[in-house]
């Protein structure tokens, strides 16, 4: 059976690369997107089996529509939602998602999430 694929979609270069080195040596294939590109492209080509989609994607980007837009798509793959602000939890747009995380250097946290969806998405 193929690994999991894990699509990282982050504007933050270091942080894709921080992601995918740690998911990696947890033995998963990452997928990156700095979320620049159409999300349903990049999704219909990665075929990721769970996303993990940054909240602020630039100026004038938001992870939020990004959410929506794969949720018009596919109700069924998780996607955890990973920020800096702690605020947007509050935000009725977070309610599409399956996780929440607060971006952090330990990344204990996010692979727990991981773990979590990819559970989810075998049931």
């Amino acid at each position: 059976m193929s690994q999991p694929t894990i699509l990282v979609v982050d504007d933050e270069k270091h942080i894709r690369m921080l992601y995918r080195e740690e998911l990696e040596t947890d033995g998963y294939t990452v997928a990156t997107s700095d979320g620049e590109e159409d999300i349903l492209d990049v999704i219909h080509r990665e075929k990721p089996t769970i996303v993990i989609l940054d909240i602020k994607l630039g100026v004038n980007r938001s992870g939020l529509d990004l959410l929506q837009e794969i949720r018009s798509e596919d109700q069924q793959i998780p996607v955890i939602l990973s920020t800096a602000y702690d605020s947007f939890q509050h935000d009725l747009k977070t309610i599409a998602a399956d996780y929440y995380v607060v971006k952090s250097v330990d990344l204990t946290e996010l692979k727990d999430k991981v773990k979590m969806a990819l559970n989810k998405a075998k049931s």
